[in-house]
């Protein structure tokens, strides 16, 4: 009998064993929103998980970051046409379970990724719960504001150690201090961040208001209840206050207040860890002309904290439909891998939510990550609200009240107050 030419390979595939690779049974469809660095890095992490695994294979697209990803995910779940595994912000958590668009992540499913919920930082896995403490996401990082600064307009100064390190920063008059010297010596805006961008705004407006123990807004959806009113004025005064002295920059947008640090420009910068890698970039390659460091944004206020977020795993609804058993699996075991590799990820300046990666010896040499990796402990997350995280009113009101109001268009009690109409007025 004369075999069929699948026949003929069926057998030899058979004889052969390992040596020829076996079919894709399972592919999983991919939707990120990571550019530059982290999607450089992002692709590495999956194009070595399709290598190793012949028999599950990621079909990536990365999307445009913000509202234009959360838009195509709302509407592609209600119709069905999501992806079956997605990258997620857990700051925008409590709105995409107001519109429906989550499923829980159960036991089983985290027991296919060979995780348990111990194996995250506290207040990630957390942030990463619906208000009954059903889970809906698997945090794959901390990602926080730091302090970058420049070692060279410290010199001569209190403000650095025997080794070179940022010390003598322990409360808002010390760094006041601190710019005020690196004025002193030559630099010209000792301190840059976005300041007229709803990111760098927000993050240090409400950095500013945590470390006070404010609340943005309650469990309930009232906005700075209580004395937290005060407080987001006299966060907003100190911005004021710093740009009134001349040591912010005025109306900056975000590539700009970057170029300031790294053209050596500004002693500090308050920005997210994510710029990390342009550091290392500038400084291997020799373009960047000073030595830096970054560490977990001093306390400068009653409490150590600081605004933070995470990226995270989550699976859409589709629809009407359920996803098979089969590559739900798949699904997880993605998502497993993914968390043990995390070290990969990590050199684009995160911190691995997965603790037995953040805790390892490696990532504990890794530098200048280790040097405040203690804020994945001391971690404020947004506020647990339908107008909060990433592309929010949120950002919206940094921008078009709080970043004037810093410029000297508004006072801060006035700003505070159109703030509160403005996000009390988008819950209703």
């Amino acid at each position: 009998m004369k075999l069929t030419t699948f026949a003929r390979i069926s057998a030899f595939a058979a004889l052969a064993g390992t040596a020829m690779p076996a079919y894709a049974q399972q592919t999983v469809t991919w939707w990120d929103f990571f550019a530059g660095g982290d999607g450089v890095r992002m692709k590495a992490l999956i194009e070595q998980f399709n290598e190793e695994h012949p028999d599950i294979q990621i079909e990536a697209t990365t999307l445009e970051w913000g509202v234009p990803f959360y838009t195509k995910i709302r509407t592609s779940a209600a119709v069905g046409a999501g992806p079956d595994l997605m990258t997620y912000h857990l700051s925008r958590l409590p709105l995409g379970l107001d519109e429906g668009v989550l499923t829980p992540i159960t036991e089983a499913d985290m027991e296919a990724a060979g995780l348990s919920e111990d194996d995250f930082f506290e207040r990630s896995i957390n942030a990463a719960k619906g208000p009954d403490g059903t889970l809906y996401a698997v945090p794959f990082d901390i990602h926080s504001i730091v302090l970058y600064y420049n070692k060279s307009y410290l010199e001569g100064t209190r403000f650095l150690d025997d080794e070179g390190n940022l010390t003598g920063i322990e409360n808002l008059d010390d760094f006041e201090e601190a710019m005020q010297a690196a004025a002193d010596n030559g630099s010209e805006t000792p301190v840059t961040y976005a300041t007229g961008d709803d990111g760098g705004a927000y993050r240090v407006f409400y950095t500013l208001l945590a470390q006070q123990g404010g609340t943005l807004i309650s469990e309930d959806g009232e906005v700075l209840p209580g004395d937290s009113t005060e407080k987001a004025i006299r966060a907003v005064e100190i911005m004021t206050n710093w740009q009134e002295q001349g040591w912010q920059p005025e109306q900056a947008l975000y590539e700009a207040s970057v170029a300031l640090f790294t053209s050596g420009q500004s002693a500090f910068q308050l920005n997210g860890v994510w710029e990390v890698p342009t550091m290392k970039d500038l400084e291997a390659d020799g373009s960047l002309g000073f030595e830096w460091g970054a560490v977990e944004v001093p306390q400068l206020m009653d409490t150590q904290t600081t605004w933070a977020d995470s990226h995270a795993w989550a699976i859409p609804v589709q629809g009407d439909e359920e996803m098979s058993a089969e590559k739900r699996e798949a699904v997880m075991e993605v998502v497993g891998w993914m968390e043990k590799n995390a070290i990969q990820w990590a050199d684009a300046g995160h911190i691995p939510a997965y603790k037995p990666v953040a805790e390892s010896a490696e990532f504990e040499a890794m530098e200048p990550n280790a040097t405040y990796a203690e804020l994945a402990e001391d971690a404020t997350y947004d506020p647990r609200s339908i107008v909060a995280g990433v592309a929010s009113p949120t950002y919206d009101a940094a921008l078009n009240i709080i970043s004037p109001a810093v410029h000297g268009y508004l006072s801060p009690e006035d700003a505070v107050e159109q703030m509160k109409v403005e996000l009390q007025n988008r819950m209703q």
